[in-house]
């Protein structure tokens, strides 16, 4: 019961911020210069800053270098989920401009916005080491693997390849700001606390204004736009299905392996956070590479709005089968 109330509580108040940028650019207060704005504002600025805020906030030295029972699990799943989504859209021949949108929801989960405070609901402070093991994953499979999925997928990229090499898709900001922080806690240089609040205030408003942009990029597009094609259908078996039963077969076997090793709370925190819904960021992510922006933005809806079912299931067996 617990677990229903939280997830959808997490929903309701997502779908309310989603539910306000599209009444702002419906009644004409948002102007089209705002999208693109906003794009530039969340991507440059304030995710990395988010990012480089929650690291600091929530890791250690010794947490990160102890951090090693789960994180094998996390790695094989999600490279996992990247071979077995790449097949797919080859075999199903999803379009240009869908691939790596495709690809990206499928493997890569809404750890910080969704994630995090679906699993203090439901399993309090204590699961906060277990699940940076899952975010740290998927932070570093999301900025260093996902975009270039998304980058390469860009349907209006010229054949012939001009001179020089793009450091900025090498790194992009969201990466550097994940970087940083590594670096920051593996040397221990001290953050003033100054710094820190801004970071956090700046940080605070990822969430908020990517909601926002989901909300405007419906209004453009219109709630008709909202449904389940093939891709989409696909994509809510591979997040919601394909992943968790990924991570639980690898649980299984490695426990009938080597028998019991990992907790309770870190077995739950690893598959709630294997069946959480897309990124939120996607569609900015796709709109900068020129993508299916409508697709990945029915992607995250959709899968926002179907994990307050999913999340009491994947709980329910899980205590069941481990």
């Amino acid at each position: 019961m617990q677990a229903i109330v939280a997830s959808l509580t997490s929903v309701v108040e997502i779908l309310i911020v989603i539910a306000l940028g599209y009444w702002l650019r419906n009644s004409h207060k948002l102007g089209d210069q705002f999208k693109g704005n906003i794009s530039y504002l969340i991507m440059n600025v304030a995710l990395p800053a988010s990012i480089f805020a929650s690291v600091m906030k929530y890791l250690t030295r010794d947490k990160l270098l102890g951090l090693t029972g789960g994180l094998i699990y996390a790695v094989i799943c999600i490279a996992l989920s990247y071979l077995i989504s790449w097949l797919l859209s080859k075999g199903l021949h999803v379009r240009p401009g869908r691939r790596g949108t495709f690809i990206n929801a499928i493997t890569n989960a809404n750890t910080i916005f969704i994630g995090l405070p679906l699993n203090i609901a439901l399993f309090g402070q204590k699961s906060m080491p277990y699940f940076l093991v899952y975010y740290v994953v998927n932070t570093i499979s999301t900025w260093a693997i996902g975009v270039f999925f998304i980058s390469s997928d860009d349907p209006t990229a010229s054949s012939q390849k001009t001179g020089g090499f793009n450091w900025r898709k090498l790194l992009p900001a969201p990466l550097v700001g994940f970087l940083l922080a590594l670096v920051c806690l593996l040397i221990a240089i001290p953050i003033p606390n100054w710094i820190t609040s801004v970071l956090n205030m700046v940080g605070g408003i990822v969430t908020p204004l990517s909601l926002i942009y989901i909300g405007i990029i419906l209004a453009d597009a219109g709630l008709k736009s909202l449904h389940l094609d093939r891709d989409t259908l696909v994509v809510i078996l591979g997040r919601f299905v394909l992943v968790p039963a990924l991570m639980l077969g690898l649980i299984m076997l490695g426990t009938a392996s080597i028998g019991p090793h990992l907790a309770g709370m870190e077995i739950n925190t690893l598959m709630v956070q294997s069946a959480t819904p897309a990124l939120a960021v996607l569609p900015i992510l796709v709109g900068e590479s020129h993508g299916d922006v409508p697709f990945a933005t029915n992607v995250v809806t959709t899968t926002t709005v179907l994990f307050v079912i999913v999340i009491p299931v994947v709980l329910a067996i899980t205590q069941v089968l481990l």
